[in-house]
């Protein structure tokens, strides 16, 4: 993906946790969102922003198709 990509964040339940994390030399967890079931959250990389961690039951829409996060329940 390059930095100007977007992913699409689709809760399915309450409490899924959307993690940004930065980029150099040591990872770091920059910002954090918590979604509600049906909330959607889209996000970009960018300079700063090298990955997306995704927990909880989530749909991820992104360029190259669509993947599921599940719950650990």
């Amino acid at each position: 993906m390059s930095q100007n990509d977007y992913v699409v964040i689709k809760a399915q339940e309450d409490g899924v946790q959307v993690i940004g994390l930065t980029r150099g030399a040591d990872t770091k967890f920059g910002h954090s969102e918590k979604l509600d079931s049906g909330e959607i959250l889209v996000a970009q990389f960018t300079e700063h922003v090298s990955a997306i961690k995704v927990r909880g039951d989530a749909e991820v829409h992104t360029a190259h198709g669509v993947v599921k996060g599940e719950s650990r329940k």
